[in-house]
């Protein structure tokens, strides 16, 4: 039986493509079973997860819940908001709680990058990234190339363009990581202000014409505009990002040819996609969910397997 060389997955860039097709081969077969009537497995019944998510996240953290639960794991759920990090206790303090209830993984999401890595080295459990600032959301990345294969066969040799808000976006980074891992040509495209400084050195195109960026690619990932990580304002106005970096159906229709559209959510409709094309059949951004929970259970089950490995 093949195993995952890391013992965490705390981003893209520490896995190798090995890894990546040992996931997407553990998702196709889960992917079944969560099309079956009986969508659970006995696989994590003796596993305790705990899911920390010292950020907000709905979408994340229901995925992670869903793939720990269809995998009968022991789940439990601590958000920071409501919690005693409120009250000035620190990340190891408030892990170390949580480990003395004798869990095995932790799924954590953190504002600041580098959270998850801090974690691995000082607590004695299988931590997952669940997104870290601005920095990796590994397991986003996974399921948008999944999502990608799964639609246009493979992932070598597409072309993919970003666009939106790459300087603030943890997806942009972990998908520009797993795209080129997986031999996918990637673009970014976006306004100046909001493509960080560095990413000529990540080996990708940099477009700031939309059109011309859709009319390269064969999947173009909307990103959303993160207004709750800008302190400062990056364009004059919503209305004029949108008339520059919004996707909407004339402009999909001018194309010259079909390109399948993502978004990895929340969506602002209205600002970086309208509604008619993330409603239209172009769009897999409904797919996208579905196999988020596939790839999590994908994920969860190989580091629990290297785990009771690791153990023996």
């Amino acid at each position: 039986m093949s195993e995952l060389s890391v013992n965490h997955l705390l981003g893209i860039k520490y896995i190798t493509e090995k890894d990546v097709e040992l996931i997407f081969e553990t998702a196709d077969h889960f992917k079944e079973i969560i099309n079956r009537s009986i969508k659970k497995v006995p696989s994590l019944r003796d596993i305790t997860i705990a899911n920390l998510f010292f950020e907000n996240s709905t979408r994340t953290r229901l995925s992670f819940e869903l793939a720990e639960k269809r995998l009968s794991a022991d789940v439990i759920n601590f958000s920071a908001a409501s919690s005693s990090v409120k009250k000035g206790e620190t990340l190891v303090d408030t892990v170390n709680n949580i480990l003395s209830m004798k869990v095995d993984m932790v799924v954590m999401r953190h504002p600041n990058p580098g959270a998850g890595i801090f974690l691995a080295k000082h607590v004695n459990a299988s931590i997952i990234n669940a997104g870290d600032g601005a920095h990796e959301h590994p397991t986003q990345a996974l399921l948008d190339c999944y999502s990608i294969r799964e639609k246009l066969g493979d992932v070598a040799g597409k072309k993919v363009v970003i666009v939106g808000d790459i300087l603030h976006s943890r997806v942009a980074l972990s998908n520009i990581f797993a795209l080129q891992k997986l031999g996918a040509e990637v673009m970014v495209c976006g306004p100046k202000t909001l493509l960080p400084k560095y990413i000529g050195e990540l080996g990708v195109r940099v477009e700031t014409n939309l059109k011309k960026a859709l009319n390269w690619c064969d999947v173009a990932n909307m990103l959303r505009v993160q207004n709750e990580r800008m302190e400062i304002s990056y364009f004059p106005t919503t209305r004029e990002y949108t008339q520059q970096f919004g996707l909407n159906k004339s402009l999909l229709e001018s194309l010259d040819k079909e390109i399948v559209i993502m978004h990895p959510g929340p969506i602002n409709r209205g600002v970086e996609i309208t509604s008619d094309v993330a409603d239209s059949k172009q769009a897999i951004i409904l797919n996208q969910v579905e196999n988020g929970v596939a790839i999590r259970m994908a994920v969860l089950y190989l580091l629990a397997s290297k785990m009771k490995h690791d153990d023996r």
